[in-house]
């Protein structure tokens, strides 16, 4: 047996209500009126496909013996790099062993399921164990374009392996059809999409039965098998047509999240298999079907392992840990649509020295210190020599990965003379449970929210963007721990 093991997901913490996107410039295109409900979810300034990939593997990876990944594929359409690979970015943020397989996926936003169906056969085929894939994305719709108020940010991880299966792998039907809905070329920075009608009539009436129906006649199935059916279609009429004709029941239809995230891009049939995994009972069946140049159609059976599964925060978790962005033009600041002074600070000239990277890649991605092995103190940045008075070893240190510890505010400040993209800007001194204590920038919080002794625990972002070089660096920040109701 082989399928899904682990399940994933993160969806940023602020969300931006449709009426305020329409109420800042809605006076550009009144039909936006009809999409003005709800709220979008919205990548926090320091986060991007990456670090919102990582999140989501973290969350995948809770009570997961790391070691065991022998690789990672990420799939999305809004990847940072063009020449560097992603996958090995967040392979190096979640702590996995090196020699192991890294891919990117991309292309169109259908990459997240090819992304799992490549991970699937590969384990299949027995030449590997447990393989991490990760999807997430981050689209940007122009400034008064239906997209903007469409498009949400959020992100998917799963491990697939063939230990302490939760969700079987039964079979796949894909389809592939060069099909312009949406489109957005190499220096593009703005999604761009071809006619509603076009897209409903021809893309959602016509390539996903045809899916459906492919993966019905290989599993020799009908749609009442399956205890839920997830596919995106933000498209309310196109949706309630599409179920009307493949016997779609309200029951068995996986919500979509447009009123709660929005549509996600290539995470977005994954992020809804976690929503579905998380409430599913061993014996359900589930379809779930992607979308973009064509369709994948996948059909999982779900074991008696689905209850044991705990621990991970999964979609309903991040749904429930959110705050509200109530200033539309903080949004178009963070994306870099709108121009704004942030002072002579922010023109210094930040550039990443490759080869001091490459030497601290361990330190700087996956947040590795050291911990002594004659008196066990453990250490922050990685050291040589003990920094243990009372011990003072040389060399005698074992790698400690902190990515995972909880810390407590020892000291903060509140900077506003500091360049930043949310002024002002958070930082201080975080000590770890265990011991360790280093300084990071706070995020997700605002000043008021911080207080000495707080728990914080780790997240992967982005640490700056050189613009000059189209660079991003990333690094860890802390992220005061809140009770979520």
């Amino acid at each position: 047996m082989f399928g899904i093991c682990a399940y994933g997901g993160y969806v940023p913490r602020y969300r931006l209500n449709r009426g305020v996107i329409y109420g800042g410039i809605g006076w550009m295109n009144a039909g936006n009126i009809a999409l003005a409900r709800g709220e979008k979810a919205v990548a926090n300034f320091d986060e991007d496909s990456i670090t919102l990939a990582v999140a989501a593997g973290i969350d995948a990876l809770t009570g997961f013996d790391r070691s065991k990944v022998d690789g990672v594929y990420f799939a999305s359409t809004t990847m940072p790099y063009k020449e560097r690979l992603n996958a090995g970015i967040i392979s190096g943020a979640l702590g996995l062993n090196e020699n192991i397989r890294t891919a990117d996926f991309g292309g169109g936003i259908k990459a997240g399921t090819t992304a799992l169906l490549s991970a699937l056969e590969s384990v299949e085929s027995k030449r590997v164990n447990n393989l991490l894939v990760t999807a997430a994305d981050c689209r940007l719709g122009k400034p008064a374009s239906p997209q903007e108020m469409i498009f949400g940010d959020a992100a998917a991880a799963f491990v697939v392996g063939n230990q302490n299966v939760i969700a079987e792998y039964k079979d796949s039907y894909s389809v592939t059809h060069d099909f312009g809905d949406h489109y957005r070329g190499s220096v593009a920075k703005f999604d761009r999409q071809w006619e509603d009608r076009w897209i409903r009539d021809l893309g959602f009436e016509q390539f996903v039965p045809e899916a459906v129906k492919g993966l019905l006649a290989k599993t020799r199935l009908t749609m009442k098998d399956f205890a839920k059916v997830v596919y995106p279609c933000h498209y309310a009429a196109a949706r309630g047509s599409l179920n009307k004709k493949l016997g779609i029941t309200p029951e068995q239809d996986q919500s979509n999240f447009q009123a709660e995230i929005g549509e996600s891009g290539t995470p977005h049939s994954l992020v809804m298999l976690v929503a579905a995994l998380e409430n599913a009972n061993p014996g359900d069946k589930i379809m779930v079907v992607s979308f973009g140049s064509g369709c994948d159609a996948i059909c999982f059976q779900v074991t008696e392992n689905i209850l044991k599964k705990s621990g991970a925060r999964g979609i309903s978790g991040s749904l429930a840990n959110k705050a509200a962005l109530d200033n539309y033009t903080k949004l178009l600041v963070w994306r870099d649509i709108l121009p704004a002074d942030f002072g002579l600070r922010m023109e210094e000239d930040a550039w990443t020295r490759w080869s001091a990277l490459y030497r601290k890649n361990k330190f700087v991605l996956g947040l590795w210190g050291t911990k002594c092995k004659e008196c066990g103190t453990p250490q922050i940045p990685p050291q040589r020599i003990c920094v243990n008075p009372a011990c003072g070893a040389v060399d005698k240190m074992e790698p400690i990965r902190f990515s995972d510890k909880t810390g407590t505010i020892s000291s903060f400040t509140g900077d506003n003379l500091a360049a930043s993209y949310d002024p002002p800007s958070i930082y201080g001194q975080v000590e770890f449970e265990g011991g360790g204590k280093y300084m990071f920038d706070f995020t997700d919080c605002k000043l008021e929210d911080v207080a000495t002794d707080m728990k914080v625990s780790m997240s992967f972002r982005r640490k700056y963007y050189d613009p000059r070089r189209d660079i991003s660096a990333y690094f860890w920040k802390a992220v005061p721990v809140k009770e979520v109701k």
